[in-house]
């Protein structure tokens, strides 16, 4: 799954990603490459393990709500990876590193809270998103 694509994506292409359904397999995939551990990933966008671990083992998607969270992680280090490039120095930045170090920080912005608790809803996701984004602008986060 490249970030940048799931970024840049326009949303009709995401609803059409969530309705065909992310390949379970696809949760373990974005967990390394954050260097997280992949139980930590399903707890952050609230997936129950079990089901994900089955759905991989037999090949299958994930359901609409499942790949919507998913999807909605990738979209976010994504963007990440979007603005360091528009920074213009990405040489030697992980920007899937990063985003899972800094989901697990208290922001002064959510009120000590850590943005990996809002992952698991779409508004939540919404909410990290645009802390991400004001954070770009110089906006305080």
């Amino acid at each position: 799954m490249n970030f940048l694509t799931v970024f840049q994506a326009d949303a009709f292409e995401r609803v059409r990603w969530v309705k065909q359904g992310i390949p379970a397999s696809a949760v373990e995939h974005i967990a390394k490459r954050m260097a997280m551990p992949k139980e930590r990933l399903v707890l952050t966008l609230g997936l129950a393990r079990a089901t994900v671990d089955r759905k991989a083992r037999e090949n299958k998607s994930l359901s609409t709500d499942e790949s919507s969270r998913v999807l909605g992680m990738a979209r976010l280090v994504g963007q990440v990876e979007f603005i360091v490039e528009e920074s213009g120095n990405p040489i030697g930045f992980n920007a899937a590193e990063w985003v899972a170090r800094w989901l697990e920080q208290p922001l002064p912005a959510l009120g000590g809270r850590r943005p990996a608790e809002f992952m698991d809803t779409p508004d939540g996701q919404a909410l990290v998103s645009n802390l991400v984004a004001r954070m770009y602008s110089g906006a305080h986060a």
